[in-house]
């Protein structure tokens, strides 16, 4: 029975425990936090839901219940602030992730861990060094959100359903992320084709809008309301959904690389097969010449900070 932990009762945890209990992929949500009045006081309130949704198990717990988890996942962290990158959180966030693995790790090395504090690249990184975990075993967020924004925003500009818009957002889950326009699809047509055809009589796309719209949707977002959580709530639920049903789902995670795409060391996010091993296998895409060379300055990028971390 599918038993997933969250480790962070912040708005991010949260919503996600909310998400998962409407989808009813799990039958067990435990919450774990150092301030245990707001993590009851979240799942008193979900659990009050209780008759509307699939049957499930909602509770705060401790470390030791991350025994038989199926999924971890840690949200717990500083979060994004105005006018701040998400590089900008890393040493803070670096010293809780690795309590959280310290805290996970005498308890069990059968769950996935699935990581979401920012910057989410670094600290997958730090949690599968930290761990001793084989790297298909932890994996980070990644780009899976971004790359659902940038479906969402081409979707609005050729008026077409978001399940009919294929494109990924590879990278660092930042602001050196990688939007592979060569690679977008609608209904299997191309996007030259596809806009060539249309007949809406559209002003021309703007790619260097949408990309702009794609990296700076989180820093509008916190602008606004302090903290972004629905989307990477839904996206989070749908890695995790992947895992449970063992579905073979292609998604951007972050996972370190092993020489693919030309990369070491790092973790950012690459088109992966995603299933109940965590990930089976990366997807080698093809890249124009300018996407591959953004890629490795992308990887540069996080490899440069993990440097100074170690």
């Amino acid at each position: 029975m599918p038993k997933i932990v969250i480790v962070g009762a912040g708005s991010v945890g949260t919503t996600l425990a909310y998400t998962l209990q409407i989808t009813g992929v799990a039958t067990e949500i435990i919450l774990i936090d150092s301030n245990q009045e707001l993590a009851e006081g979240q799942v008193m309130d979900m659990n009050h839901g209780l008759p509307f949704v699939p049957p499930v198990h909602i509770h705060t717990g401790e470390y030791p219940d991350c025994k038989g988890a199926d999924v971890i996942v840690i949200t717990a962290g500083v979060r994004g602030q105005p006018g701040k990158t998400r590089l900008d959180l890393v040493d803070r966030n670096t010293q809780i992730c690795k309590n959280i693995v310290d805290s996970i790790m005498p308890y069990t090395s059968e769950a996935l861990l699935l990581v979401v504090t920012n910057p989410v690249d670094i600290m997958t990184y730090v949690v599968v060094k930290h761990s001793g975990l084989p790297p298909y075993q932890v994996i980070g967020s990644g780009t899976v959100l971004d790359t659902a924004r940038f479906r969402y925003f081409l979707s609005q500009h050729c008026s077409i359903d978001t399940h009919n818009v294929h494109a990924y957002v590879i990278g660092e889950h930042g602001d050196s992320e990688v939007l592979l326009w060569s690679q977008v699809h609608m209904a299997g047509t191309s996007l030259e084709l596809f806009c060539a055809n249309c007949a809406y009589g559209c002003a021309p796309l703007d790619k260097t809008k949408i990309t702009e719209a794609v990296k700076n949707s989180a820093y509008h977002i916190i602008e606004a309301k302090g903290s972004t959580n629905y989307g990477v709530a839904l996206a989070v639920t749908k890695i995790i959904e992947s895992v449970i049903r063992d579905e073979n789902s292609v998604l951007t995670v972050s996972m370190m690389l092993g020489g693919e795409y030309g990369i070491n060391e790092c973790c950012l996010s690459v088109p992966c097969i995603v299933n109940k091993k965590g990930v089976s296998r990366i997807v080698k895409t093809e890249l124009d010449q300018t996407e591959e060379n953004n890629l490795k300055q992308s990887a540069q990028i996080l490899k440069d900070i993990c440097k100074k971390l170690i």
